[in-house]
């Protein structure tokens, strides 16, 4: 099969594309030819060696964790699905990722693709939908008429924040550029923050959760904003334990813990119209694609996902 990877850390031009092997689906997992796959920061992260110590994988290693596709073969003991099966998944974070045209996936993270839903859309959803779901609902334990700011509102994970949040029943502020104004209301947001013109601390206070994915520069004002005992969840880095407990709130960077039945409940709200995929870009799945969609995504100016259609 094809796929593209890195052979040793280093900048976007270390992506090339190789003839590989497609694994063997065990007992409980699926062989499945990759329709589509997206970008998220942890590719390019992990590509430039910034998680090595974390994630020491052996070399070459194939990025990307987001599938949507067709069940290819399936394993002896898999019994939800079976060959030809639309589905879609996270799958495990391992060196055999979705840059590729083939790949494995456990069958209790799978979860079915509904008919409306293309496999670009569904390539989207996974990684940064579940990241966001996780955040507010276990973390957030969010709650109708909660207060909720998200940090980078109109990115991958903000954007499904925002529709996750007020699926809920709270109410939603986020922050982005002055050119997505419009875009994080037509996501729901009740307030948009342009942080290019406005401090966030003057315009919203005593706020039950922040959702941060852009990293530290804005920690101090998400600690400032929150009412005593509210939550900081980030995505992007760890928050100070000494300033959240100065500012009397709970901090926590939050790691993802994939799981079928989180992008079912997110498929759920998709089908009842309360989740839209935005896409802002679709790449070619190549060297070069693969390339600049690494580069587009290390811009952090991506409004909503970045996708590559593998076929």
């Amino acid at each position: 099969m094809k796929a593209i990877v890195i052979e040793q850390y280093g900048s976007a031009d270390e992506l090339v594309e190789r003839e590989m092997e497609a694994e063997t689906p065990g007992d409980k997992q699926v062989l499945v030819d990759v329709y589509a796959t997206s970008i998220n920061p942890i590719d390019w992260k992990l590509r430039e060696g910034y998680m090595k110590d974390d994630i020491p994988f052996e070399f070459p290693i194939i990025l990307g964790w987001d599938v949507a596709g067709v069940i290819r073969t399936a394993g002896k003991d898999v019994t939800s699905f079976g060959p030809g099966d639309r589905v879609f998944a996270r799958p495990k974070l391992t060196a055999r990722g979705t840059y590729a045209e083939q790949t494995v996936v456990d069958e209790e993270l799978l979860v079915a693709i509904p008919e409306p839903m293309s496999y670009e859309e569904a390539a989207g959803i996974p990684l940064a939908g579940m990241t966001a779901q996780q955040c507010l609902l276990e973390f957030g334990e969010i709650t109708q008429g909660s207060k909720v700011l998200i940090q980078g509102g109109s990115g991958g994970v903000g954007h499904f924040a925002i529709q996750v949040a007020k699926d809920m029943g709270a109410y939603v502020a986020a922050t982005a550029s002055g050119k997505n104004q419009e875009f994080l209301k037509q996501m729901g947001a009740d307030v948009a923050i342009n942080y290019e013109e406005e401090n966030v601390v003057d315009v919203i206070s005593d706020y039950d959760m922040v959702l941060d994915t852009v990293g530290e520069s804005v920690h101090e004002e998400s600690f400032q904003v929150l009412r005593p005992g509210g939550r900081l969840a980030s995505v992007a880095a760890p928050p100070s334990q000494e300033k959240a407990e100065e500012a009397g709130v709970t901090a926590q960077f939050v790691w993802l813990q994939e799981a079928g039945e989180k992008l079912q409940r997110l498929t759920s709200l998709y089908n009842k119209g309360a989740l839209q995929v935005e896409i802002n870009s679709r790449h070619k799945f190549s060297e070069k694609g693969l390339r600049s969609a690494h580069k587009e995504s290390e811009a952090g100016r991506a409004r909503g996902k970045i996708v590559i259609k593998v076929r």
